[in-house]
Order: C-alpha cells, then structure tokens, then sequence
C-alpha cells in the first residue's frame, strides 16, 4: 500500500509538471498570433521590417512545439496507430505502452539527448546569436529546446510507464484523495 502510493505521487507530481508546462507555453501560441499580426501590418501596411519579431516567431512556434510535447504525450495526443491498439482492454493497452516506452520513447528520447549536446553546449559556449544584423542574439537559449524536450519527453514517459505498471498491478484506481490522504 506504501509503495503503490509512493508510485502514485511520483505519477501525480510528473503530471503536474508536464500540465503546467504545457499550459504555460500554450500562452505562447496568443502571443504568436499577435507578433504575426503586428509583423504583416507593419511589412505591408509600413512598409517597415523588424528581423527580431520575424526571429521571434521562429522561436516560439519551436518552443510551442518542443517543450509542449511532454504535455501532448500527457494527454495523448501523439499520431499513435489504433488498429491494434484500440480494440485492446485496459491491461493490453498498459502492455503496448509500456513496450513503448520502454523501447521507442525513453531510448529515442535519450538519443536526441546525447546527439544534441554537443551542439547546444558549443551554441552556449559562443553564446550565439543571430546569423542575421538586427536578429536575436540569443540563439543559444533556442537550441537549449532541443535538450528540454527529449528531458520533458523521457519525464512524462516516465509517468505513463509508472501508470501503465500500475494498471497491471491493479493499482490504477487511487484517485487524487487517496494519493493526498495517505502517509508515505
């Protein structure tokens, strides 16, 4: 019982990291409509260029994209083929995720890990900015996206792998209360 909550709070508190983040960069995609629009009206209507709100565009779509993936893993919004999967009970699909997981997200995630730190450490080291006069100098903090959303990925994996082994121990039903009432 001790260990089945443990579980479940580790699952909760992964959660809730990955729900805030995502709601917290969601705010980004407003943001993103508004500088669009202020970028054509002044381009068109102006006749005015401004490099570093056409840059920072790029980056939040790249933020909005990278570091909500671990959200959208949360609430199961991956491109996933359902032929098989679908038509699985609970305990079926518990095995499938976690074959998953363990197999193509944490090794996968890992991997992006390891391949781009080299470049995001040089990136930080030169502290590199824009290729472009009058961009971002700040391209740096935009490649660090790419260590953060294989780190979000692999945390939410984590998450639904603690889950899923839940839902084959039969511990799939505490709900918030329990997890809350019980000591550890």
């Amino acid at each position: 019982m001790n260990n089945k909550n443990s579980i479940a709070r580790i699952v909760s508190g992964l959660d809730s990291f990955s729900e805030w983040t995502g709601r917290s960069i969601a705010w980004l995609t407003l943001l993103m409509v508004l500088v669009t629009f202020v970028v054509v009206v002044m381009r068109y209507v102006l006749n005015i260029g401004n490099i570093q709100l056409q840059e920072s565009m790029i980056y939040m779509h790249s933020f909005i994209f990278l570091l909500g993936a671990g959200y959208t893993l949360k609430h199961d919004g991956h491109v996933r083929v359902d032929i098989f999967y679908r038509p699985l009970g609970e305990r079926g699909k518990a095995i499938i995720n976690i074959i998953g997981t363990l197999f193509l997200l944490l090794p996968v995630s890992l991997f992006i890990f390891w391949i781009s730190w080299e470049y995001v450490a040089f990136s930080w080291l030169t502290l590199e900015g824009s290729q472009e006069a009058g961009g971002i100098e700040a391209l740096f903090i935009l490649k660090t996206s790419l260590l953060l959303m294989p780190l979000m990925m692999a945390l939410q994996g984590i998450a639904e792998l603690l889950r899923n082994l839940m839902v084959l121990t039969g511990q799939e039903h505490l709900t918030e209360t329990d997890i809350q009432e019980r000591p550890l």
